[in-house]
């Protein structure tokens, strides 16, 4: 009805009416509902759309929900569940208006008709156009749901905590009824009904039944008063009502409803449960006499049925008498005598049941065996199941049936009551139950259904577990909801009650946050091999046991055979004590285990894990409830028990042997179970029971690895076992730290004591006590079982022979490392007393690395620096043997028949350790591992202990322990932030987060034990550098980082860390050498080490080092040179010049207090050196060649704080009391004088870095200046050769280090006479003539006997050898082979007589790579081999200073082109002197200096080539020669008379200009001043002679080229004979030969003129001839005009070239004139 609002005055009584009849309507039928208008919204537009959003529109906007844009996508888009396929990603809250509403036809209610509108809504058609539309506007508004809501109610309606306020608006939690199965166990009570009325058919029903609605009801009897209020009510209603009412479908009497009513079950259902329906006609019209509702039919379903709850779809009769008495316990389906039925009984009523429920399986074999259960707890016989009488005969058989068919049970009931199932399985295993007063022994029948339940639970969840196999709802069950029956109701004393857990689960992976258990931090006191005092409870077990309660819903799950429940038990069975007559679990689980059959075995194995699991727990319990805990440990469980898990272990370690190669993955997950089992015994039983478990398996492995096709995966399998066992919490109070085995080494030990020790370094025997403890020795593996067992692992792993080896070391070395991870970040053994008792168990690790040491990965650069110390000491003990290196014999026979297979035993028992031991190489990643364990021994242990063992070992075995030292510097060497934004730049393995990472570390290196180091890492925030390597969660030196985009904080934590472990690492290594110096300081032998030490020092001043590390380092640097001043003074030089080096670079240092320290080093190295000799040339020498290398080679270095450096150094010696007297300050004085010099140079340098020719010209200078000084200039010579590898000019680069050799050789020829080395500078001549600069040095001023001269280590043999290899090598990178050849054929000699063959055979396979590679790029085209290219570049102006008026030839890289070094040129100069100053010439012409602008700059760049005289092209064949030992540089420049560079023929004029330069490029530098300028002018006629020479060479090489070039030869003739070639070969010939010219001067040019033509037209013809062979049957026309056209140039040739000349002039030798030799041509006035 529509009203206007103009008519409101008339209106008003009709809307007064209207508004009392809403209300009367409205009280008389308010309880009844009838279907109004329906609409529909497509979430997954909303979801996508509102992702858009946050892009598009303001996320909170309203949106329409469109079913078009549903239209535009395909079938395909969907998913194949027929979903749509859309992310919740980037969902964000939205606000949806509805407005599209349809009125509900009362004939289409049902869901297929609402699904045929769904589908007519993505495809409009004319049935929606039929709807009638309905005015409305709904409002939805829709975001995701947040982790954990508050003010939740879950879907029974309970308060989910947190609920802050109980008046807060509440959210609904709906339960969802999944599409497909879903595997997860009751973990909370959860009993729902929900009921779904479909349709009633009362068509032939008699009467006025139209407004039909059903009445539903939750019965517990027949009396009306006993309907529970369980039906869930509306919004806005009570919470649960009575009964429940459908819409009424106005005047339709087939009806159909779509409504769900959902019902709380209760728990405990019995036969008289029932849901009634009762029919209703209601009467819409009140009239008098009429009930508002009449009862027109009656149905009901019972609940139960044989026990079991009914669920599923019903049709049902309806009655249309109310139910006889006792009705409920039948179904509507039995005609009960006189009762009428509407449609005769028929079934009208449509209607489903379903069932959520954690009380009812809903699964017929789970059903029964539940059934059978309760029965035999109950004892209430006889009992009916379905159709038959149990009786206490019978109810045994049907038990065992039941038992037996649990496997065919569907997987999702299964799971979901596997607790139960489990609990029940465990409780007829523990406590058989009595039938007829008879004890039935279920329990093998029991095990079996277990296997096969953990198998199926497995199976289901297959997708869910973890990385180890284990299936995570199993071990919740383990962890939360196993204990042993009986012991439910209370436990003993009045104990709370608690959860136990054994310690192998706190390693499963991928397990939720909440199974996590904390672990005790606190050590035990008591001596874990001794039986616990009375009145204690053993620390280990009550910390195993967490102190949380159970959770009852978790553990019942309030199930039906809870206490209380329909089926509960009364529990008859005494409260659980030791005393118990009954199986225990753990018993029988073994005992079953171990007898069990094949099939059953099999399935036991796959889920041994289990197994294992819970009889650990079982065996807590037991200890726990029986209070059991002070009793001794042997007595704790019975001999049988154990001889069970013997046999049982013996069994599984067998099946994971034997089937290491049939199912690896099985074998790995075994191997681990029993690890696990093994660690967890440790906690519960005699701990030397367990070791002779762990010893027989190793028997067993070994017995086994002597006849392995593959030993690797078996010896993979026992590092794994081995590394799980050692991850025991109390790994360290097992390994027996405070034994007797250890010497009682004195805190501090003095000198004479020190001194008094054997071995190399005293006159007494070596200490055997000592020598086991650094050995894996029996005495040290008996005492030290677990490390014993480690380290003997990680020895043969690291063996040379060992197979698969980059594995297990890697497995090996890290189970050692995460250990002391582990034991670093342990509170229990912070002090440094305890921690060194730990450390004690590690000693052996020292002398494992030190052998190893030749196949560690070489962090230090340079070939042969890894065991240089050694070697430099072993010449001493030559054929000693390794005494205290090689591992015991014993180890072979490691635990009772030992771990080692025969086979390796001789490979690890004594006999020499050489250096050179082949075997395969560890991994950089693997060798840092090993050596940060070492660093970590050597920091933790003893000193005194370790000085006793340093004094024990032979010399060359301390040379390879200070090699390591060395190896360990070079490993943890600082790289910078850089290096790390190098790396992050790189791309690597996915990228994982921490959270996964963290458990990858805990579960594949490190083990359980260190949850509780993780959490330890957390409280404490990234602290000092003292042991911050430790804290790191995954090993920080990875380079192969996990992460690809680190972010900045990132990298500067890892960039922090990195420098933290250098500075720790370094330190460790300075303390370790500190110890080595007072165990070697009285010996004989000590020079040789002390140089060692000396070397290890050296290297770690030169590595980048932080501040703190620097004055330690420098420290100890001064105490070596002070108490062995001889070390450096009067042995190697090569020590004193790296020292200088070092102490100058950190002089220079921007950190001050490492200025001072080093000023102080340097200082007191002077002043030791003239106390010496009241000279100190050394140290002066050394100190000016250092600074001239540093200044030479590096980029940052600081003049300004290098200079103050040296005034501290000055002010020294000014206030040196003790040397007053002396010359020593006046000298200090000159070396100052000298050195600020060389820095004055420097700050030159520093001024052109960006301009590379004027820096060399600088460092030429410098060097030149140093001529009578050879360490010096060879030094800048050197620095010279860096400079130009850096900037890419290897020929320069080589030629540098060819002079450094030529002077070498000088200084040699003067020392001594010998055959095979060069005679000084003239022996290099062949490779460069600009070599004999360097013999300019006089015999006075070379005085090889002079302190301090030519004392570097270039200037010996070995010297030259490496400067004339390294001139080599650039000669190759240059590409000049040729070169090469000369470089080793005066290299060749030295290596022969010294019988080096080795580096006689690499010098003749690059000699052959180098012949090679001229043979491949000499052939064919000569340009594969581009040498350089040269300019001419004169410099005009004022403003260059030195260079102005220079001319300089550049060589330049090969083909660079004229515009790129003139670009180059001007940007330059331009930036330096502004650019409207800088010009550029851009002719070649004369530049005349008056015409300039003196404000101005001006270059001038001319493009020219090397020139030849004829005679020089005899000896320059190659292409080499033509470019190697260059002078000569000729570039032309056309003219004519009037000034134009070009004009015609007669006037064309050309001038030749030819340049020499000082020097022979290549050079040591790239530009080289032009000292000779020479010009000549060629006539018209000889610029034309020159033209046709030209072409017709060209023409001959078109032609003679092999291969032949078809394109090339025919473009080369098209140029000689085309017609239309402007100032072709004709025009010339008319030009000059058409008369015979007036000057007889002329005639010789004339004729030469004729004859290059006549050679010319043969050319021609020959190239005609040959490019007819060459040409296909398309080319033939082309070939024949080119033909036509050479015959026209030749007819019009013809007169030209057979003109007769006049006799010429008598000849007169003197005044003939060759027009090929440059001394001919006329001479312009220069």
């Amino acid at each position: 009805m529509v009203m206007k609002e103009a008519d409101t005055a008339k209106n008003k009584e009709k809307l007064e009416k209207l508004r009392l009849a809403a209300e009367q309507f409205c009280t008389r039928l308010g309880r009844y509902r009838m279907p109004f208008a329906w609409t529909a919204v497509h979430l997954a537009n909303i979801v996508s759309s509102a992702g858009q959003s946050d892009r598009d529109s303001d996320s909170e906007g309203e949106r329409r929900p469109a079913w078009t844009d549903r239209r535009r996508r395909g079938p395909q888009d969907r998913t194949s569940s027929g979903d749509d396929a859309c992310s919740f990603s980037g969902f964000r809250p939205a606000t949806l208006t509805v407005t599209n509403f349809f009125k509900q036809e009362a004939e289409r209610l049902s869901d297929e008709d609402l699904f045929k509108f769904l589908a007519d809504m993505r495809r409009p058609t004319s049935l929606l156009r039929r709807l009638r539309p309905v005015t409305a506007q709904l409002k939805i508004d829709i975001s995701p749901a947040p982790e954990n809501p508050h003010f939740c109610l879950s879907p029974e309606l309970l308060h989910v905590k947190p609920y802050p306020d109980p008046r807060g608006r509440p959210t609904k939690e709906i339960l969802e009824f999944p599409a497909r199965e879903v595997y997860s166990p009751h973990t909370s009570y959860r009993n729902l009904l929900y009921v779904y009325p479909h349709s009633l058919n009362f068509s032939s029903r008699q009467g006025s039944v139209r407004n039909l609605t059903v009445r539903v009801q939750y019965m517990a009897g027949e009396d009306p008063s006993q309907a529970l209020p369980v039906i869930f009510g509306k919004s806005s209603c009570s919470e649960f009502t009575r009964e429940a009412f459908t819409p009424v479908v106005y005047h339709n009497k087939s009806p159909e409803f779509y409504e769900e009513f959902k019902l709380r079950l209760p728990a405990c259902v019995t036969e008289n449960h029932h849901l009634l329906f009762t029919f209703y006609h209601v009467s819409c019209q009140p009239r008098p006499g009429t009930a508002l509702e009449t009862p027109v039919g009656f149905t009901w379903i019972p609940l139960l049925q044989h026990g079991r709850l009914r669920t599923g779809p019903f049709c049902l009769p309806v009655s249309v008498d109310q139910p006889p008495p006792s009705y409920s316990v039948l179904t509507p389906d039995v005609a009960l005598p006189g009762m009428r039925w509407v449609d005769g009984h028929k079934g009208v009523f449509s209607v489903e049941l379903t069932a959520v429920s954690s009380v009812h399986p809903q699964d017929p074999y789970l059903d029964k065996f539940f059934t059978l259960v309760h029965v035999l707890e109950e004892g209430a016989f006889p009992f009916r199941l379905k159709d038959a009488v149990l009786s206490e005969s019978t109810v045994e058989q049907e038990l065992r049936g039941s038992l037996a068919a649990l496997r065919l049970a569907s997987p999702e009931p299964l799971v979901a009551f596997s607790h139960h199932v489990l609990d029940k399985l465990v409780r007829l295993v523990v406590r058989p139950p009595i039938i007829g007063g008879q004890i039935v022994n279920l329990g093998r029948v029991a095990f079996e259904a277990m296997a096969h339940v953990v198998s199926l639970v497995h199976r289901s969840l297959e997708a869910a577990q973890d990385a180890r196999g284990h299936c995570p709802l199993l071990a919740a069950y383990v962890y939360y909801a196993f204990r042993l029956p009986g012991t439910e109701p209370s436990l003993p004393g009045g104990a709370p009650p608690v959860t136990v857990q054994p310690a192998t689960l706190a390693r499963g992976p991928g397990r939720p946050a909440s199974l996590y258990l904390a672990r005790s931090k606190s050590i035990s006191s008591s001596n874990p091999d001794l039986a616990v005092a009375p009145g204690s409870v053993d620390d280990e077990v009550s910390r195993i046991l967490a102190s949380k309660g159970i959770d009852r819903s978790h553990s019942w799950v309030n199930s039906a055979y809870a206490p209380g429940g329909s089926k509960a038990v009364l529990r008859r069975a005494p409260p659980y004590c030791g005393a118990d007559p009954r199986q225990l679990l753990h018993e029988e689980l073994a005992l079953q285990w171990v007898v069990s059959g094949s099939a059953v075995r099999e399935a036991v194995l796959q889920h041994a894990w289990f197994f294992f699991q819970l009889m650990v727990k079982s065996m807590t319990l037991h200890l726990v409830l029986g209070q059991k805990l002070d009793t001794p440990r042997k007595l704790r469980f019975p001999g049988r028990f154990l001889d069970d898990i013997a046999a049982l272990v013996g069994s599984v370690g067998l099946e994971v042997i034997t089937r290491v190669h049939k199912d690896a993955e099985l074998a790995e997950r075994l191997n681990a179970s029993l690890a696990f089992f093994l660690s967890d015994l440790l906690s519960l039983v005699d701990r030397g029971f367990v070791f002779s478990l762990v010893r027989a398996h190793y028997k067993q492995v070994a017995t086994r690895l002597q006849s392995a096709p593959n030993p690797t995966v078996l010896l993979t399998l026992r590092m794994d076992f081995t590394r799980i066992l050692c991850s025991h919490e109390h790994y360290v109070t097992l390994n027996l730290p405070c034994c007797p085995l250890s010497p009682p080494a004195s805190p501090s030990p003095s000198v004479s004591s020190t001194t008094s020790q054997g071995s190399t370094f005293s006159s007494q025997a070596p200490d055997p006590k000592v020598i086991s403890m650094f050995e894996l020795s029996g005495p040290f593996r008996q005492q030290h079982f677990l490390a014993g067992l480690l380290l003997t692992e990680l020895a043969l792993a690291l063996e040379p022979e060992a197979e698969g080896a980059s594995l297990l070391h890697k497995k090996a070395i890290s189970a050692v490392h995460s250990l002391l991870c582990g034991h670093d970040a342990d509170p229990r053994y912070a002090e440094a007393t305890v921690k060194a008792r730990v450390a004690e168990l590690y000693l052996p690790l020292l002398s494992l690395a030190r052998d190893t040491l030749p196949r560690l990965h070489d962090f230090a650069e340079g070939p042969g620096q890894r065991s240089r110390l050694a070697s430099m000491l072993d010449s001493d003990t030559e054929g000693e043997g390794d005494i205290g290196g090689t591992i015991n014999p014993s180890v072979a026979m490691a635990i009772a028949g030992g771990p080692l297979a025969p086979g390796s035993r001789a490979s690890i028992s004594q006999g020499p350790a050489t250096a050179a031991r082949s075997g395969c190489a560890l991994s950089a990643e693997s060798s840092r591992t090993l050596l940060v364990c070492v660093l970590w021994v050597l920091k933790n242990a003893e000193p005194a202990l370790l000085q006793r063992w340093a004094a024990d070992l032979a010399l060359a075995q301390l040379g390879r322990l200070l090699d390591l030292l060395y190896l360990c510097l070079a490993a943890f060497e600082y790289k910078g932030k850089k290096a790390f934004e190098r790396i992050n730049s790189l791309t690597f393995k996915k990228s994982l987060d921490m959270k996964a990472r963290l458990e990858e570390a805990i579960l594949g290196t490190i083990g359980a034990r260190q949850e509780m180091v993780r959490r330890s890492r957390e409280r404490s925030p990234f602290g000092n550098q003292e042991n911050v390597r430790w804290r790191k969660s995954v090993t920080h030196w990875r380079q192969t980082s996990d992460r690809v985009d680190k972010t900045k904080d990132e990298m500067e934590h890892e960039a922090l860390v990195d420098g933290n472990l250098a500075t720790e690492a370094s330190l460790v290594v300075l303390d370790t050498l500190e110890i080595i110096v007072q165990t070697v300081m009285l010996s004989e032998a000590r020079e040789s080490i002390l140089g060692a030490v000396l070397k290890v020092v050296l290297y770690s001043l030169g590595s980048a080092q932080s501040a703190l590390f620097l004055q330690h380092g420098l420290a100890t640097q001064r105490a070596l040179v002070s108490k062995f001043p001889e070390l450096l003074f009067e042995e190697d030089t090569e020590l004193c010049a790296d020292l200088c080096l070092r102490l100058l670079r950190h002089c220079g240092s921007r950190v001050s207090t490492i200025r001072t320290h080093a000023s102080a080093s340097l200082y007191l190295l002077m002043r030791q050196n003239f106390e010496i000799g009241n000279n100190f040339a050394r140290v002066k020498m050394q100190v000016t060649m250092s600074l001239s290398s540093l200044v030479g080679t590096t980029q940052n270095f600081s003049e300004e704080h290098l200079r103050r450096s040296l005034k501290t150094i000055l002010t020294y010696a000014e206030e040196d009391v003790g040397l007053r007297d002396s010359t020593f300050a006046e000298q200090v004085q000159d070396l100052m004088f000298n050195l600020h010099m060389i820095l004055t140079d420097t700050v030159k340098m520093k001024e052109h870095q960006e301009d590379p020719e004027m820096l060399i010209d600088l460092m030429y200078r410098i060097a030149r200046g140093y001529q009578g000084s050879p360490d010096l200039r060879l030094t800048w010579l050197q620095n010279m050769a860096g400079k130009h590898a850096e900037l890419g000019n290897h020929a320069e680069a080589a030629q540098c280090m060819v002079h450094a050799a030529a002077l070498v050789a000088e200084y040699l020829a003067l020392l001594e006479d010998s055959r095979y080395l060069p005679v000084g500078c003239v022996s290099f001549q062949n490779i460069s003539s600009n070599v004999l600069e360097e013999s300019a040095i006089s015999d006075d001023i070379l005085s090889p006997d002079e302190e301090g001269f030519c004392s570097g280590k270039h200037f010996t043999e070995l010297g030259l050898v490496g400067l004339l290899e390294q001139a080599a090598t650039y000669f190759t990178m240059g590409g000049l082979y040729e070169a090469v050849n000369e470089v080793y054929k005066t290299l060749i000699p030295i290596l022969e007589a010294h019988r080096d063959y080795k580096k006689l055979a690499a010098v003749h396979g690059k000699l052959q790579e180098a012949f090679t590679k001229i043979m491949h790029q000499s052939s064919g085209w000569e340009s594969q081999r581009v040498f350089g290219t040269y300019f001419r570049v004169g410099f005009y102006g004022a403003r260059f200073g030195d260079l102005d008026e220079q001319e300089f030839v550049y060589k330049e890289p090969s083909i660079t082109k004229l515009a790129e070094i003139s670009h180059r040129l001007e940007e330059f100069y331009a930036e330096r002197f502004g650019e409207d100053v800088v010009e550029i010439i851009k002719d070649s012409n004369p530049v005349d200096k008056t015409k300039l602008d003196p404000q101005k700059a001006y270059i001038q760049i001319t493009y020219v080539e090397p020139h030849f005289d004829t005679y020089e092209l005899k000896d320059r064949v190659t292409y080499f020669d033509r470019n190697y030992g260059l002078r000569t540089f000729l570039f032309c420049t056309p003219f004519t008379p009037d000034g134009r560079a070009h004009g015609e023929l007669p006037e064309q004029h050309k001038r030749k200009t030819l340049l020499s330069t000082d020097h022979a490029f290549p050079y040591i530098k790239t530009r080289i001043r032009v000292g000779h300028r020479e010009e000549t002018v060629l006539t018209p006629v000889e610029v034309a002679i020159e033209d046709m020479q030209k072409k017709t060479r060209e023409l001959a090489f078109a032609t003679e080229q092999d291969p032949p070039d078809a394109k090339m030869l025919q473009m080369v003739l098209q140029g000689s004979v085309g017609p239309t070639v402007n100032q072709g070969p004709l025009e010339v010939a008319q030009v000059f030969l058409a008369e015979i010219p007036e000057d007889p001067k002329l005639f010789r040019h004339h004729n030469k003129l004729r004859l290059c033509f006549k050679d010319f037209c043969k050319k021609c013809e020959d190239a005609l001839r040959k490019n007819k062979a060459l040409i296909g049957p398309d080319q033939k026309e082309y070939h024949r005009e080119l033909e036509r056209n050479y015959s026209r140039l030749r007819e019009a040739l013809q007169p030209l070239l057979t003109q007769r000349l006049p006799q010429m002039l008598a000849p007169n030798t003197a005044s003939l004139r060759n027009s090929l030799n440059r001394a001919s041509f006329r001479k312009a006035d220069l």
